[in-house]
This record gives structure tokens, sequence and C-alpha cells, in this order.
């Protein structure tokens, strides 16, 4: 199985049981802050869902529909996910404003404190899976649901801290007021997955790290071709699709160019496995200042290109 799939079910098995566990204690004790923590690893279940589902239909092969692969469906469900995250967040400062406003009494205190301990601990331990896998595999599906989950412990920190504070004093008021607090958080959790999730649907360039990466990989071949320019790079889920145009010397032999072009395939996906490389060869003229005194000296040398330069 890949294990990108078996690490989303982890996911999703562990956030069963914490909102089972959750939204019983929070009824019990009739505390908003716990149940708005129940609702948001809630909504944590049905972000690890999508991710399970997506990360399932990524590691497909292309066919016949998707020409260029599923990865993309990683970033739909990233978005998916944060407009879930931000709908839970709407939630809860509904419900903490009306128990400002209405006022309540919060019962069974440790009991909260200690349903909130162990969903720290144990999302703690799963974030950090998903974090893991999702670096491996560059995954944004795993790690959009591995934020959700590290806000998840965050989230619940602050509702243990806001229950033992109101355990010492005995003000209730405290209970809303961690809510809203919780509702921040995840809002910016919503805001940064967005962005992480949403920019490569627009086919946005590659940092400039990467694209950096690439350069260098076609570069290692230098010496066999006159220049490259026009590369282009963008990123879908954990693929990378890359294109560029190669000029090379006009009398090479096409087996040679091919070869050529499968090297610096390979070089880029030694950088990149997750790639797809499209090379477009194109052959020097004579008229062509920049590249004469290479085409020269190649042909003296039987086809091996000299002086290469790049334009982005």
């Amino acid at each position: 199985m890949d294990p990108r799939v078996s690490t989303a079910k982890l996911s999703v098995i562990s956030n069963t049981l914490l909102v089972i566990m959750k939204l019983i204690v929070g009824l019990m004790m009739g505390s908003v802050s716990v149940i708005s923590e129940a609702i948001h690893s809630g909504l944590d279940l049905v972000a690890a869902v999508i991710a399970f589902f997506s990360v399932s239909q990524a590691a497909k092969p292309p066919d016949e529909v998707h020409r260029y692969g599923h990865g993309k469906i990683e970033n739909v469900s990233g978005v998916a996910e944060a407009i879930l995250i931000f709908v839970a967040a709407v939630w809860i400062i509904f419900e903490a404003v009306r128990r400002l406003a209405r006022g309540g009494a919060v019962e069974a205190l440790g009991y909260g404190v200690a349903v909130m301990a162990v969903s720290a601990a144990v999302n703690t331990v799963i974030s950090e899976v998903l974090f893991r896998v999702a670096r491996k595999t560059e995954s944004i599906a795993l790690e959009a649901d591995a934020l959700h989950l590290r806000t998840d412990v965050y989230t619940s920190v602050g509702v243990a801290v806001g229950l033992g504070l109101l355990k010492l004093t005995g003000w209730h008021i405290l209970d809303p007021l961690v809510a809203l607090a919780v509702a921040a958080l995840i809002i910016r959790a919503s805001w940064n997955l967005t962005m992480t999730a949403f920019r490569p649907l627009l086919d946005v360039a590659l940092p400039k790290d990467e694209e950096e990466q690439i350069v260098a990989a076609i570069q290692e071949y230098a010496t066999d071709f006159v220049e490259f320019h026009k590369l282009r790079a963008r990123r879908a889920g954990a693929d990378r699709h890359v294109d560029l145009h190669l000029v090379v010397h006009r009398n090479r032999a096409v087996a040679e160019v091919h070869k050529l072009c499968d090297d610096i395939e390979a070089a880029i996906k030694r950088r990149f496995p997750h790639s797809f490389v499209l090379i477009h060869m194109e052959p020097c003229t004579e008229d062509c200042p920049r590249c004469v005194a290479a085409c020269e000296t190649a042909a003296g040398r039987g086809g091996k290109q000299a002086l290469p330069s790049a334009r982005g």
C-alpha cells in the first residue's frame, strides 16, 4: 500500500476516537470550549477522510481522462479542508458569544483537562507521522492534514489551560473566552492552508530554490548543448511538470539528441522524483551570433557542444 494512503488511514482512525471522546466529555461538562474542540476534531475527521480519498486518487497513474495525472486532487482537498476549518471557527465564535451573553457554568473540570491532554498527546504523535510522510512523499494533502492536527494540538492545550484557570479562579467567563482564542487560531490555520493548497491550482511557478536545482540539473550536461531557454515549471500535488527548449548543434544525430534529453530528464528526476519533463529540441542556425562559435567547435569535435548559456 502507498505510504500516503496508510498514513491517511491512521489519521482517520485517531480522529474518530478523539471526536467521540471530546463530544461525550464536553456534553457531560456543559463546556463550550470542550464542545468546540469536539467540533474542531470533527472537522479534522472530515479533513482526514478527504485527505485519505485524495491521496488514494493522486497515487493513480495518468489515464485517458486525466492525462497529466491526478496530482491536483491533493490541492483541491487542501482547499476543501481550509473551508471546513473556517466554517468550524465561525460556529465556535457564535457559540462562545452566545455563552458570554447568557452565561452558564462548567462542571467536571478534571475530565475536561484530562481529555484535552490525551487529545494533545495523540495529535502530536499523529501529526508528526503525517509531517514525516508528507515531507518524504511531497504530499500536499497529508501536509494539510498534519497542519490541521497540529492546530488541534495547540487549541487542546489552550482549552486545557483555560479549564485549569477556571478551576483555580472560578471565573466561568474564561470558558467562552478560551473558545474565542481557539477560533482565532483555527482561522489563522485556515488562511495558511488555503494559500498552501490553492496557489498550485493557478499554476504558479516553483519556488526560486527549486528552479535553481532544475537549472543545475540541466547544466550538468552543459557541454552537450548550445543553450536552453523558455524553462517553465509548476507543481500539481506531489508532481512537478517541467518543460524547456533545448538548442543543439544543427548537425547532431536525432538519436544523440534524444539520448541527451533522456539524460537531462533523469538528472531532474534525481532531484525531484515525481517529475514530468518535456524538452523541445531546436537546431542552432548559421546566423545565430551567440552560438556560431559553439556550433563550429561542436562540428570539429564530432557533435559535442561547448560554450552553453541559459535564457530564462
